[in-house]
Protein backbone atom coordinates (compact mmCIF):
# COMPACT_ATOMS: atom_id res chain seq x y z
CA UNK A 1 0.00 0.00 0.00
CA UNK A 2 0.91 3.52 -0.97
CA UNK A 3 2.11 5.84 1.93
CA UNK A 4 -0.88 8.70 2.66
CA UNK A 5 0.11 12.06 1.11
CA UNK A 6 0.88 14.88 3.97
CA UNK A 7 -1.47 18.03 3.15
CA UNK A 8 -0.52 21.43 4.94
CA UNK A 9 -3.48 24.20 5.09
CA UNK A 10 -3.22 27.75 4.18
CA UNK A 11 -6.20 29.51 5.84
CA UNK A 12 -8.34 28.14 8.70
CA UNK A 13 -11.84 29.34 8.12
CA UNK A 14 -15.17 27.93 7.34
CA UNK A 15 -14.67 25.81 3.93
CA UNK A 16 -11.04 24.79 5.55
CA UNK A 17 -12.43 22.73 8.06
CA UNK A 18 -15.00 20.48 5.78
CA UNK A 19 -11.01 20.18 3.68
CA UNK A 20 -9.26 19.38 7.19
CA UNK A 21 -11.80 16.37 7.96
CA UNK A 22 -11.47 14.77 4.29
CA UNK A 23 -7.58 15.34 4.80
CA UNK A 24 -8.04 13.71 7.82
CA UNK A 25 -9.48 10.41 6.25
CA UNK A 26 -7.30 9.68 3.16
CA UNK A 27 -3.71 11.52 4.21
CA UNK A 28 -2.09 13.10 6.93
CA UNK A 29 -3.16 17.01 7.84
CA UNK A 30 0.59 18.07 9.37
CA UNK A 31 0.06 22.17 9.39
CA UNK A 32 -2.17 24.84 9.10
CA UNK A 33 -2.02 28.38 9.13
CA UNK A 34 -3.98 31.23 9.43
CA UNK A 35 -3.35 35.31 9.78
CA UNK A 36 -5.69 34.77 12.55
CA UNK A 37 -3.73 32.75 14.65
CA UNK A 38 -6.64 31.76 17.13
CA UNK A 39 -7.89 29.84 14.08
CA UNK A 40 -5.26 27.92 13.39
CA UNK A 41 -4.35 26.92 16.78
CA UNK A 42 -7.54 25.15 17.04
CA UNK A 43 -7.77 23.57 13.96
CA UNK A 44 -3.92 22.27 15.00
CA UNK A 45 -5.49 21.21 18.32
CA UNK A 46 -8.30 19.13 16.58
CA UNK A 47 -5.95 17.67 14.08
CA UNK A 48 -2.80 17.15 15.93
CA UNK A 49 -0.63 18.80 13.86
CA UNK A 50 1.67 22.12 13.58
CA UNK A 51 -0.06 25.74 13.84
CA UNK A 52 2.63 27.83 11.52
CA UNK A 53 3.14 31.55 12.45
CA UNK A 54 3.70 32.05 8.69
CA UNK A 55 3.18 30.69 5.20
CA UNK A 56 6.82 31.08 4.50
CA UNK A 57 7.58 28.48 7.62
CA UNK A 58 4.95 26.33 6.77
CA UNK A 59 6.50 26.05 2.96
CA UNK A 60 9.63 24.96 4.65
CA UNK A 61 11.02 21.36 2.89
CA UNK A 62 12.00 20.20 6.67
CA UNK A 63 7.85 20.06 7.08
CA UNK A 64 8.26 17.61 4.56
CA UNK A 65 4.30 18.68 2.84
CA UNK A 66 3.29 16.69 -0.33
CA UNK A 67 0.19 18.91 -0.83
CA UNK A 68 -0.86 22.49 0.16
CA UNK A 69 -4.73 23.36 0.23
CA UNK A 70 -5.36 26.66 -0.38
CA UNK A 71 -8.24 27.74 1.01
CA UNK A 72 -7.56 32.06 1.51
CA UNK A 73 -10.06 34.17 0.49
CA UNK A 74 -10.55 34.32 -3.21
CA UNK A 75 -8.15 37.29 -4.25
CA UNK A 76 -5.20 35.63 -1.98
CA UNK A 77 -5.65 32.20 -3.88
CA UNK A 78 -3.11 33.22 -6.82
CA UNK A 79 -0.37 34.55 -4.27
CA UNK A 80 -0.61 31.61 -2.24
CA UNK A 81 -0.65 29.46 -4.78
CA UNK A 82 2.20 29.99 -6.79
CA UNK A 83 4.26 30.73 -3.10
CA UNK A 84 3.64 26.86 -2.59
CA UNK A 85 3.73 25.87 -6.33
CA UNK A 86 7.41 27.65 -6.35
CA UNK A 87 8.75 26.16 -3.08
CA UNK A 88 8.19 22.65 -5.05
CA UNK A 89 4.46 21.20 -3.76
CA UNK A 90 1.00 20.65 -5.37
CA UNK A 91 -1.68 22.79 -4.76
CA UNK A 92 -5.18 22.03 -3.70
CA UNK A 93 -7.30 25.53 -4.63
CA UNK A 94 -10.35 26.32 -3.77
CA UNK A 95 -12.77 28.15 -6.01
CA UNK A 96 -12.07 30.38 -8.05
CA UNK A 97 -8.66 29.78 -9.13
CA UNK A 98 -8.37 33.48 -8.87
CA UNK A 99 -9.79 36.76 -9.71
CA UNK A 100 -8.07 37.59 -13.24
CA UNK A 101 -7.26 36.10 -16.12
CA UNK A 102 -3.46 37.79 -15.74
CA UNK A 103 -3.30 35.48 -11.98
CA UNK A 104 -4.76 32.06 -13.42
CA UNK A 105 -2.55 32.17 -16.20
CA UNK A 106 0.54 33.34 -13.63
CA UNK A 107 -0.59 30.41 -11.67
CA UNK A 108 -0.59 27.63 -14.93
CA UNK A 109 2.61 28.41 -15.65
CA UNK A 110 3.97 28.28 -12.12
CA UNK A 111 2.81 24.83 -12.05
CA UNK A 112 4.42 23.96 -15.27
CA UNK A 113 7.54 25.79 -14.02
CA UNK A 114 7.73 23.65 -11.02
CA UNK A 115 6.26 20.38 -12.84
CA UNK A 116 3.63 20.20 -10.50
CA UNK A 117 -0.01 20.17 -10.56
CA UNK A 118 -3.11 22.58 -9.47
CA UNK A 119 -5.92 21.25 -8.67
CA UNK A 120 -8.98 23.08 -8.79
CA UNK A 121 -12.20 22.11 -6.32
CA UNK A 122 -14.70 22.22 -8.48
CA UNK A 123 -17.21 19.67 -6.84
CA UNK A 124 -20.32 20.28 -8.26
CA UNK A 125 -19.05 18.03 -11.83
CA UNK A 126 -19.61 15.00 -9.40
CA UNK A 127 -23.59 15.42 -8.77
CA UNK A 128 -24.88 13.13 -10.17
CA UNK A 129 -27.15 15.01 -12.54
CA UNK A 130 -24.79 17.34 -13.80
CA UNK A 131 -22.08 14.15 -14.34
CA UNK A 132 -24.63 12.28 -16.27
CA UNK A 133 -25.82 15.53 -18.40
CA UNK A 134 -21.86 15.07 -19.37
CA UNK A 135 -22.23 11.91 -20.37
CA UNK A 136 -25.61 12.63 -22.43
CA UNK A 137 -23.85 15.34 -24.08
CA UNK A 138 -20.26 13.52 -25.12
CA UNK A 139 -22.39 10.50 -25.85
CA UNK A 140 -24.60 13.43 -28.89
CA UNK A 141 -27.68 11.64 -26.73
CA UNK A 142 -29.46 14.94 -26.53
CA UNK A 143 -28.15 15.81 -30.88
CA UNK A 144 -27.29 18.94 -31.76
CA UNK A 145 -27.23 21.47 -28.67
CA UNK A 146 -29.03 24.29 -29.52
CA UNK A 147 -29.22 26.87 -26.40
CA UNK A 148 -29.16 26.88 -22.87
CA UNK A 149 -30.61 28.42 -19.73
CA UNK A 150 -29.00 29.26 -16.42
CA UNK A 151 -30.70 30.19 -13.54
CA UNK A 152 -28.68 30.93 -9.88
CA UNK A 153 -31.05 31.87 -7.36
CA UNK A 154 -29.93 32.35 -3.91
CA UNK A 155 -29.87 34.37 -0.85
CA UNK A 156 -27.31 36.37 0.84
CA UNK A 157 -28.43 38.75 3.10
CA UNK A 158 -26.13 42.25 4.90
CA UNK A 159 -25.07 39.78 7.99
CA UNK A 160 -22.97 37.20 5.92
CA UNK A 161 -20.81 39.88 4.75
CA UNK A 162 -19.99 41.01 7.69
CA UNK A 163 -16.26 40.15 8.52
CA UNK A 164 -13.32 41.55 6.16
CA UNK A 165 -13.38 40.24 2.94
CA UNK A 166 -16.37 39.33 1.98
CA UNK A 167 -18.30 42.23 -0.43
CA UNK A 168 -14.75 43.60 -1.34
CA UNK A 169 -13.65 43.43 -4.95
CA UNK A 170 -9.66 42.66 -4.17
CA UNK A 171 -10.51 39.65 -1.80
CA UNK A 172 -13.80 38.62 -2.94
CA UNK A 173 -14.49 39.36 -6.34
CA UNK A 174 -17.92 39.53 -6.82
CA UNK A 175 -20.96 37.20 -6.80
CA UNK A 176 -19.95 35.07 -10.25
CA UNK A 177 -16.90 34.36 -8.26
CA UNK A 178 -18.18 33.65 -4.97
CA UNK A 179 -21.29 32.15 -4.92
CA UNK A 180 -21.86 30.92 -8.69
CA UNK A 181 -18.28 30.06 -10.00
CA UNK A 182 -19.30 26.36 -10.22
CA UNK A 183 -22.30 27.37 -12.16
CA UNK A 184 -20.08 28.96 -14.69
CA UNK A 185 -17.13 25.75 -14.50
CA UNK A 186 -19.89 23.97 -15.89
CA UNK A 187 -21.34 25.77 -19.03
CA UNK A 188 -17.18 25.62 -20.08
CA UNK A 189 -17.14 22.02 -19.18
CA UNK A 190 -19.95 21.10 -21.39
CA UNK A 191 -20.06 23.95 -24.31
CA UNK A 192 -16.79 25.39 -24.17
CA UNK A 193 -15.75 28.68 -25.13
CA UNK A 194 -17.52 31.68 -25.26
CA UNK A 195 -17.17 34.54 -27.84
CA UNK A 196 -19.96 36.96 -27.40
CA UNK A 197 -21.04 37.72 -23.85
CA UNK A 198 -23.73 40.92 -23.36
CA UNK A 199 -24.36 41.52 -19.76
CA UNK A 200 -26.34 43.68 -17.84
CA UNK A 201 -25.96 44.05 -13.48
CA UNK A 202 -26.95 45.85 -11.07
CA UNK A 203 -26.70 45.88 -7.34
CA UNK A 204 -30.53 46.48 -6.46
CA UNK A 205 -30.80 45.55 -2.78
CA UNK A 206 -27.21 45.42 -0.63
CA UNK A 207 -26.24 49.36 -1.39
CA UNK A 208 -22.98 49.97 0.33
CA UNK A 209 -22.77 46.59 1.73
CA UNK A 210 -21.06 45.07 -1.00
CA UNK A 211 -18.56 46.57 -3.84
CA UNK A 212 -20.40 44.81 -6.97
CA UNK A 213 -23.80 43.53 -7.94
CA UNK A 214 -26.04 41.71 -6.67
CA UNK A 215 -28.15 40.47 -9.46
CA UNK A 216 -27.58 40.59 -13.51
CA UNK A 217 -28.77 38.81 -16.59
CA UNK A 218 -26.04 37.58 -19.57
CA UNK A 219 -26.74 36.61 -23.24
CA UNK A 220 -23.71 34.68 -24.31
CA UNK A 221 -23.22 32.91 -27.26
CA UNK A 222 -20.40 29.83 -27.18
CA UNK A 223 -17.80 29.41 -29.65
CA UNK A 224 -19.52 25.98 -31.23
CA UNK A 225 -22.50 28.42 -31.85
CA UNK A 226 -24.77 27.19 -28.87
CA UNK A 227 -27.09 30.13 -27.29
CA UNK A 228 -26.80 30.77 -23.68
CA UNK A 229 -28.69 32.93 -21.07
CA UNK A 230 -27.77 33.25 -17.25
CA UNK A 231 -30.00 34.82 -14.97
CA UNK A 232 -28.23 35.25 -11.09
CA UNK A 233 -29.29 36.32 -8.29
CA UNK A 234 -28.65 36.87 -4.27
CA UNK A 235 -31.76 38.46 -3.77
CA UNK A 236 -33.64 35.36 -3.22
CA UNK A 237 -35.87 36.44 -0.51
CA UNK A 238 -34.76 34.37 3.04
CA UNK A 239 -33.20 31.35 1.51
CA UNK A 240 -31.52 29.71 -1.97
CA UNK A 241 -34.31 28.79 -4.43
CA UNK A 242 -32.79 27.77 -7.29
CA UNK A 243 -29.85 26.23 -8.96
CA UNK A 244 -30.74 25.56 -12.68
CA UNK A 245 -29.43 24.36 -15.68
CA UNK A 246 -31.56 23.70 -19.05
CA UNK A 247 -30.39 22.14 -22.10
CA UNK A 248 -32.24 22.21 -25.06
CA UNK A 249 -31.24 19.37 -27.87
CA UNK A 250 -32.73 18.74 -31.18
CA UNK A 251 -33.22 15.19 -29.71
CA UNK A 252 -34.05 15.62 -26.48
CA UNK A 253 -34.31 18.89 -23.82
CA UNK A 254 -33.04 18.31 -19.90
CA UNK A 255 -32.94 20.43 -16.79
CA UNK A 256 -31.11 19.90 -14.11
CA UNK A 257 -32.61 21.78 -11.13
CA UNK A 258 -33.09 21.67 -7.07
CA UNK A 259 -31.14 24.48 -5.27
CA UNK A 260 -27.61 23.16 -6.26
CA UNK A 261 -28.10 21.06 -9.41
CA UNK A 262 -28.93 17.84 -7.69
CA UNK A 263 -32.39 16.96 -9.02
CA UNK A 264 -33.16 16.12 -12.60
CA UNK A 265 -36.61 18.23 -13.17
CA UNK A 266 -37.22 17.87 -16.55
CA UNK A 267 -36.18 14.94 -19.07
CA UNK A 268 -37.63 14.54 -22.83
CA UNK A 269 -35.02 12.92 -24.81
CA UNK A 270 -35.90 10.71 -28.02
CA UNK A 271 -35.37 7.06 -26.84
CA UNK A 272 -33.27 7.45 -23.83
CA UNK A 273 -34.82 7.61 -20.27
CA UNK A 274 -32.57 9.47 -17.19
CA UNK A 275 -32.97 6.75 -14.44
CA UNK A 276 -31.52 5.25 -11.09
CA UNK A 277 -29.38 8.34 -10.09
CA UNK A 278 -27.23 7.24 -7.15
CA UNK A 279 -28.33 9.89 -4.45
CA UNK A 280 -25.65 12.74 -4.13
CA UNK A 281 -24.50 14.54 -0.98
CA UNK A 282 -26.25 17.20 0.90
CA UNK A 283 -25.01 20.92 0.54
CA UNK A 284 -22.38 22.55 2.26
CA UNK A 285 -24.13 23.89 5.89
CA UNK A 286 -23.02 27.06 7.37
CA UNK A 287 -25.36 27.91 9.77
CA UNK A 288 -27.17 30.83 8.40
CA UNK A 289 -26.47 29.41 4.67
CA UNK A 290 -25.57 26.97 2.61
CA UNK A 291 -23.74 26.40 -0.24
CA UNK A 292 -22.78 24.06 -3.28
CA UNK A 293 -22.99 20.24 -2.88
CA UNK A 294 -20.39 18.80 -0.61
CA UNK A 295 -17.98 16.68 -2.63
CA UNK A 296 -14.56 16.89 -1.70
CA UNK A 297 -14.45 13.74 -0.44
CA UNK A 298 -14.39 12.98 -4.47
CA UNK A 299 -12.31 15.71 -5.18
CA UNK A 300 -9.49 14.48 -2.69
CA UNK A 301 -10.27 11.35 -4.16
CA UNK A 302 -9.07 12.44 -7.77
CA UNK A 303 -6.39 13.95 -5.72
CA UNK A 304 -4.72 10.83 -4.72
CA UNK A 305 -5.78 9.16 -7.80
CA UNK A 306 -3.79 11.86 -9.63
CA UNK A 307 -0.58 11.97 -7.83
Amino acid sequence: MLPKLNFSLIGCGKIAQRHAKHINKIGNLIGVYDIIPSKANVMAEAYNCISFTSVGEMLKPTYNTDVVVVCTPNGLHATHTIQALQNGYHVVCEKPLALSVADGEAMAKAAEAANKKIFLVKQNRYNPPVAELKKLLTNNTLGNVLSVQLNCFWHRDAAYYNDDWHGTISLDGGILFTQFSHFIDLLYWYFGSVNKVYAINKNSKLGNVIEFEDNGVVALQFTSGVLGTIHYTINSHASNMEGSLTVFGDKGTVKIGGQYLNTIEYQNIDRYVIDDLPQGNTANNYGAYTGSMSNHDKVYANVINAL
